[in-house]
């Protein structure tokens, strides 16, 4: 199937009657501390690895501690990279937010809990009330590995193990463990709730691992699974698949309708997706936004979104957030 002009998200919006997604209430300040990463994935739209320097700076959190402070309707804040527990003030933007009575995610790659100097990760992450949302793409450790690196498997369950040796995941604990998954190949999500239970059958038989919810998420054709889809000669093939399951009643529940995300040099973005593609959050005068900018995050309410043709990786299907499916209502 060739593309057709309403392939760029803009136009297909118009075709449905809406110019434009709007801001909302913002409830969640995204921060990306960073892209070094103790792994290098294949998937990652980031393109982190070990390698790169790229790593927010104290000035940033001190203004983003601010800006919390500042801005009351901001319940939580999700907190990225890289690994962003690799970042050297990780541990006071946790404590900051955590003391200001923000809910704290961290997406974590579980194998982080292993790097030299993280040894009292977990207890960091269980006294702070940390959420974690950890990546775990198959249940299968080929698929693990041909995606994360050799031996990312066996490292992410037996950190698994010890979190919930903590508590994280089980009954009756207020340690939340979720899991994140995304496919291996270039294809949609299965539908989330049965894949939720596969998840919890297979990882509580085979290793005595609980969760509390699994999270489906949609591949960006972005960063470095943009290139393996190019090497393949896929790239035109996935971004049909993603035009043709495109749902308008994802539209309404978008991320970036509710959040702004933070890169690690201060600029300001409707996503994390946006950032990889330097689409900056603006003004309605069209003026790039920064932390130094804004001195309440409701200063940014009905703000025009940045959108392109990735967006349709969001709007496909059950639609896909950093919570999961759009469509279903634990997600948001």
């Amino acid at each position: 199937m060739k593309s057709t002009p309403l392939s760029r998200f803009p136009q297909h919006l118009q075709s449905l009657g809406r110019m434009e997604l709007r801001k909302g209430l913002i409830g969640t300040l995204q921060v990306n501390m960073g892209k070094r990463c103790n792994q290098a994935c294949l998937h990652c739209h980031v393109e982190a690895g070990p390698k790169r320097t790229e790593m927010m700076p104290s000035h940033c959190v001190d203004q983003i501690l601010a800006l919390l402070k500042n801005s009351p309707s901001v319940l939580a804040v999700d907190i990225t990279g890289g690994a962003p527990e690799l970042n050297p003030f990780f541990r006071t933007l946790v404590g900051g937010a955590h003391r200001l009575n923000k809910r704290v995610l961290v997406r974590c790659n579980l194998t982080v809990v292993f790097v030299n100097g993280q040894e009292d990760l977990i207890s960091f992450y269980a006294d702070h009330g940390v959420e974690l949302l950890c990546s775990l793409p198959c249940y299968e450790k080929e698929n693990v590995d041909q995606q994360r690196g050799g031996g990312v498997f066996d490292q992410s369950i037996e950190a698994l193990r010890k979190l919930n040796a903590h508590g994280y995941g089980k009954t009756g604990s207020n340690l939340i463990l979720n899991l994140v998954y995304n496919p291996v190949k270039a294809a949609l999500p299965s539908p989330q709730e049965a894949l939720e239970q596969t998840y919890r059958d297979e990882l509580r038989e085979r290793f005595g691992i609980v969760f509390n919810h699994l999270f489906t998420i949609t591949n960006m054709p972005i960063g470095r699974f943009a290139e393996d889809l190019r090497r393949q000669g896929k790239m035109q093939e996935y971004l049909d698949l993603l035009v043709q399951n495109f749902n308008p009643g994802t539209l309404d529940g978008l991320m970036c309708r509710s959040l702004v995300s933070v890169d690690w040099r201060g600029r300001l973005f409707d996503c994390d997706f946006n950032q990889m593609l330097n689409l900056p959050l603006r003004s309605n005068s069209g003026k790039e936004i920064a932390l130094s900018d804004v001195g309440t995050l409701s200063e940014l309410e009905n703000l025009g979104v940045a959108t392109d043709s990735h967006c349709f990786g969001c709007t496909a299907g059950a639609g896909s957030s950093c919570q999961g499916e759009l469509m279903n209502k634990r997600s948001g």
